[in-house]
């Protein structure tokens, strides 16, 4: 009996139906950018000050510029690689006597400034910003800073745990059910945490939108790949995040646009609304209904996919057989991914990867609206260079193989972030163009340890592996948000120095891995300890497709959200 990709031979491996539930799923990926990579613009620290009562009323009276009330009224700056004082500590002076002056007010205080009292913002903020962030709203800054990286943390917790969750509940229920619930939780989640009155609020729901939002990216990921026939798999695949890409684009200006966090929150969450219409245009996977023996449904679908894309199906093709014959299953262990030295290696060197594209790509992103230029224009440079990092993953991979250029990314990445650290600032066109250079290379590494992942573990434990090692990118997510802000109040270029050496290390670390183009897939421990004496002449194989003897969700399990981006999981 003929199998699915036997059947989509015939009736179309990429023809309309395929390209047009492309086009949806590729919507829901682009719509995944703002949860991933969203910190950026609904969480910006603007520049800020004490607001010390009186200050307003005498600079009006005195007839002061901004400058000089901040000459006048704030501390000074404090010693080089320190925050301003201003921006936490205020003098402990009545601005509302009468007997101040307006040429120098705390003259008649003290003979030295630096003898006045100081104390913590009591009265709130100022916040030189035309917009809004959650950081202003909630002032979640000077002793509250911390809960801005929790923030951005409590996504990647959710991100976690909803990707640990999402290979039993897709395999159990179904394609089309779990991405739809996953729609209208991430849906009303998100426009819920518009309107959210206070911090904890904002916290809870950004939590449950990690949970499905990184889970559904997932599920069209797997969808679109089991809609397709094989050769397409692996571009598909990748084309895929690449709408990740152009959700940052979108993204930046829709920020731009809407300077006011829950505006931008409320807009950019509006999609998922319209996303839950996918009832009556994506079907269910015929793969997955094969799985549970449901193949009179299997085969309705087919049928509808032939006739969308105007094909006939032939009466030899209308019975069905599951895409891999049943044989002796063995359980996998997570003993198994560390008992013998090569897979160990591989295990090792695979989770740091996945851990330092995370903390890499969100860490960047991150740290460049930090850098108190035009963000949005940085920030729309840096992402455009995603889309040559995937061509050239395309062009490359199958021609020099895997491991040299996914080496190469990363010390590109890490030189690139070693090279800003000491670039000054007034090159500001010098550290766009190294910043770009650095977001291309991670972007590659990211993608390359996607794909090269399920090709170094045995069929029986490749699932597991790719989870296990996978997870470390959420692990990553959770915390880089404190690397790089706790670090930048140290240094500004700290969190740089830091990524450099991370992905200096990673670079270094994959060459000690096996070649994988042209070898066949291992099925057994034996065949991936000696990965280099099987290979198969002549044979390009793709990472997106999975032969193994599980379900169809394998193809889709190796991909960690970019944001997403851990998509752009």
């Amino acid at each position: 009996m003929p199998t699915v990709d036997d059947i989509l031979e015939h009736i179309g491996e990429f023809n309309f139906f395929q390209k047009q539930t492309f086009f949806l799923l590729a919507l829901l990926s682009a719509a995944f950018t703002p949860i991933y990579v969203g910190i950026v613009f609904l969480a910006f620290t603007p520049d800020h000050r004490c607001l010390s009562p009186g200050v307003a009323e005498l600079s009006r009276r005195c007839g002061w510029s901004l400058a000089e009330e901040l000459n006048y009224t704030a501390p000074g700056p404090g010693a080089a690689g320190e925050a301003s004082p201003h921006q936490c500590r205020r003098y402990e002076v009545d601005w509302n006597q009468s007997a101040l002056s307006c040429a120098d007010p705390l003259a008649g205080l003290a003979a030295n400034r630096s003898h006045l009292p100081l104390g913590p913002c009591r009265h709130g903020w100022v916040y030189e910003t035309p917009g809004s962030s959650i950081v202003t709203e909630f002032n979640l800054v000077c002793a509250s800073s911390w809960m801005l990286d929790l923030f951005q943390s409590a996504v990647n917790v959710g991100f976690f745990i909803g990707s640990v969750g999402i290979g039993y509940i897709a395999d159990r229920f179904g394609r089309k059910l779990c991405l739809l619930v996953t729609i209208l939780i991430n849906a009303a989640s998100g426009l819920l945490l518009a309107i959210s009155p206070n911090y904890t609020w904002v916290l809870i729901f950004r939590l449950i939108q990690g949970l499905v939002s990184k889970a559904g990216w997932l599920i069209g990921y797997i969808l679109i790949t089991e809609f397709v026939g094989l050769s397409y798999r692996r571009t598909v695949g990748i084309v895929y995040q690449m709408a990740f890409t152009v959700g940052l684009l979108a993204l930046v200006g829709v920020a731009y646009v809407l300077p006011h966090w829950r505006w931008l929150q409320l807009t950019v969450s509006l999609p998922n609304v319209f996303f839950l219409l996918y009832y009556w245009c994506i079907p269910e996977s015929p793969r997955w209904l094969i799985s549970q023996n449901k193949n009179a449904k299997a085969m309705r679908i087919i049928k509808h996919i032939a006739k969308k894309n105007g094909k006939s199906l032939p009466t030899s093709l209308q019975s069905l057989r599951p895409d891999e014959e049943a044989d002796e299953k063995l359980n996998p262990s997570f003993l198994d991914l560390v008992r013998t030295p090569q897979i160990r290696k591989h295990t090792l060197i695979l989770m740091y990867n996945w851990f330092t594209s995370s903390v890499l790509y969100q860490g960047l992103i991150m740290h460049m609206g930090l850098a108190g230029s035009n963000f949005y224009l940085d920030f729309f440079y840096s992402a455009l260079v995603e889309f040559p990092a995937a061509l050239l993953i395309i062009l490359t991979i199958d021609r020099l193989g895997r491991r040299y250029p996914w080496a190469a990314s990363n010390m590109v990445a890490g030189v690139a972030c070693l090279a800003s650290v000491f670039i000054p600032d007034d090159l500001q066109w010098l550290r766009v163009t190294v910043a770009c250079l650095g977001r291309m290379g991670i972007t590659m590494a990211y993608e390359m340890v996607c794909l090269v992942n399920a090709e170094l573990y045995p069929t029986f434990i490749r699932n597991l592996g790719v989870l296990v090692c996978s997870s470390m990118c959420d692990i990553g997510g959770i915390i880089t948000p404190f690397l790089v802000y706790r670090l930048t109040n140290v240094w500004h270029e700290l969190p740089l120095l830091v990524f450099a050496v991370i992905g200096l290390v990673a670079g270094v670390l994959v060459l000690l891995l096996p070649e994988t183009k042209g070898k066949a897939l291992p099925e057994t421990i034996d065949e991936a300890e000696n990965m280099q004496r099987y290979v198969c002449e002549g044979l390009r194989l793709s990472a997106v497709h999975i032969t193994s003897s599980g379900s169809p969700f394998e193809e889709g399990r190796q991909t960690c959200v970019r944001l997403e981006g851990c998509t752009r999981e």
